[in-house]
């Protein structure tokens, strides 16, 4: 089923979020889903929810007094609710604990899902990657081998640490999946394979008709699809599965053959004539 994901900070505080809701499910066919922050959770916004979206993501963040209504206020009104948590290094010990002993407010959950830290360009980003937690073994076994109340996800940045450190099933474990199955629109209405390559360089402008010609052959898309390959990391025997990881940013990839990858993201920011993905450096 083609579903779109809204996100971007709040979604749900644009002034017509319901209307935007109805017409994607009822007039196109498309499950919208959202991922909010907690604020602004209306009952006019719970209602459209509860009618429209395949599910509500919640990201949270500590104290987390303010996540846990908005969870709560979600499952109450009997929509599909996930909840979102940054796998940064603090975030695997974080992550360890409510597993092993999840919070009451986590009660009634659909699933607990793990982003993948990204080092993007952003004032106040910084922080330790997850795979400098000498515990990142360790979660991963327990999301994969013990049995939870909840669902147990991770984004496909975390895909070589699932492979390397887990115990799932591998027909339930996918490559990234940046424009083999997804497209990033930001809010300037550019394309792009992945939402954090924004960050790096300009997008495809989108207009009324042009998505499938950006999607078949805008240059971004192209190139994406051609460096998420195995080749990447040599003889890896994961890398038909993992397609050589994050060819953005290596640095996150929680596996050992990954390490020296060349990165595409940090090429991104040095200019086109050092890049494997040839585009404009983002403006300034």
């Amino acid at each position: 089923m083609f579903q779109v994901a809204l996100g971007g900070g709040n979604p749900n505080q644009h002034p017509e979020f319901e209307a935007i809701l109805q017409l994607t499910r009822r007039n196109y066919g498309i499950v919208p889903s959202y991922t909010t922050n907690g604020r602004g959770l209306s009952l006019s916004v719970l209602d459209a929810s509860r009618a429209f979206c395949g599910a509500v993501a919640v990201s949270v963040y500590a104290p987390f007094e303010e996540s846990a209504e908005a969870i709560q206020k979600l499952i109450q009104h009997g929509i599909t609710t996930n909840v979102h948590l940054i796998m940064d290094s603090k975030g695997v010990d974080l992550a360890i604990r409510w597993m092993e002993k999840p919070p009451s407010w986590l009660n009634g959950i659909n699933a607990l899902i793990m982003l993948n830290y990204k080092p993007v360009v952003r004032v106040g980003s910084q922080a330790p990657l997850a795979k400098l937690n000498p515990n990142i073994g360790k979660l991963f076994q327990l999301a994969t081998i013990v049995e939870h109340p909840f669902k147990i996800g991770f984004d496909d940045c975390s895909t070589t640490g699932v492979l390397t450190h887990g115990s799932a099933d591998s027909r339930s474990v996918e490559a990234c999946d940046s424009g083999r199955f997804s497209m990033f629109v930001s809010e300037k209405m550019e394309a792009y394979p992945c939402s954090f390559m924004s960050e790096l360089c300009n997008g495809h402008p989108v207009n009324d008709n042009n998505l499938r010609d950006i999607w078949q052959n805008g240059e971004l898309f192209v190139k994406m699809r051609q460096s998420l390959a195995p080749s990447r990391c040599g003889n890896c025997s994961l890398g038909n599965q993992c397609m050589s990881g994050c060819p953005l940013f290596p640095e996150i990839n929680i596996c050992q053959s990954n390490q020296e990858t060349t990165s595409i993201g940090s090429k991104l920011k040095h200019g086109p004539n050092l890049i494997q993905i040839s585009v404009p450096t983002k403006a300034e």
